[in-house]
């Protein structure tokens, strides 16, 4: 694994341009998302294209051509059988995709098992939001969990680069703090809590408070998750798409764990 670099100081600069991109990115992810049908469809398949890229270029750097096209087919099959409603076929294919993954990437990767994981790490979210956007309501449930993963990457961005103290988790991410991880899992729940009222008598604050507390866990997680990958393929940021915030996975990390759990949260009241 390659060293850390040390953890900076506050940006404000750098939060200028995080804003503008937001401002540029927020409006389409949103509008795609209400609208439905084939804006989101393509706004899903255009992720999953340059999640691909990124994951081929830090997972096979000498041979990225090969992992990007089998984990780029893989999941590109399954997003558009489930929003067929395909579902069970769907995730059989993910499964198959990962294994197929795996034998393509076996003479031109170093590990040909992160290929296989690409699969899955950028397959299972995308197949589950677009799982939960197609279920009655699915639109303001996609927009609740972006509001959370929102809420919470703001807030611990801005509240641990003011207050600072004790890192979270310094082996692997030396910028992270306690105070930014509670005050993500603060914003967190409170938007969870205000975004119930949405789904009127469906879901209760109390509710919306939970999945707003376990999303925003989850959120930070994924993040945490995402920055022990960097470092284990020695890179910095996953790509340098979006200004002052890198790659898109940089951007969607907390967001493709977040979504598994408003995903269940989904599928448990359709079963109640």
């Amino acid at each position: 694994m390659t060293p850390l670099p040390p953890a900076k100081r506050f940006d404000w600069s750098n939060l200028a341009i995080r804003a503008a991109s937001a401002l540029v990115l927020v409006p389409a992810a949103v509008g795609a998302v209400w609208w439905g049908g084939p804006p989101f469809l393509l706004l899903i398949a255009v992720g999953v294209a340059l999640l691909s890229i990124e994951w081929a270029g830090m997972s096979a750097p000498k041979a990225p051509l090969r992992v990007l096209s089998v984990v780029l087919v893989s999941v590109l099959a399954g997003v558009f059988l489930i929003y067929l409603r395909y579902v069970p076929l769907a995730w059989a294919l993910m499964a198959v995709g990962a294994a197929v993954a795996a034998l393509v990437a076996r003479r031109v990767a170093e590990r040909p098992a992160d290929a296989a994981f690409g699969v899955v790490y950028i397959g299972v979210p995308c197949l589950a939001l677009v799982w939960l956007r197609g279920t009655p309501d699915g639109a303001l449930w996609v927009l609740m969990l972006f509001a959370v993963t929102w809420a919470a990457d703001i807030a611990a961005f801005l509240v641990g680069s003011l207050l600072k103290g004790p890192k979270l988790w310094p082996r692997f991410s030396p910028n992270k703090t306690w105070s930014g991880f509670a005050g993500g899992l603060v914003a967190s729940t409170a938007t969870g809590a205000l975004c119930s009222a949405l789904f009127g008598p469906t879901m209760g604050p109390v509710t919306g408070a939970v999945i707003g507390l376990t999303g925003g866990l989850a959120t930070m997680g994924g993040d945490l998750w995402e920055s022990m990958l960097k470092r284990r393929f020695g890179v910095k940021d996953s790509g340098d798409l979006i200004p002052g915030h890198g790659g898109l996975l940089d951007r969607v990390d907390g967001l493709m764990f977040a979504v598994l759990v408003l995903a269940l949260a989904r599928l448990a009241e359709l079963f109640t």
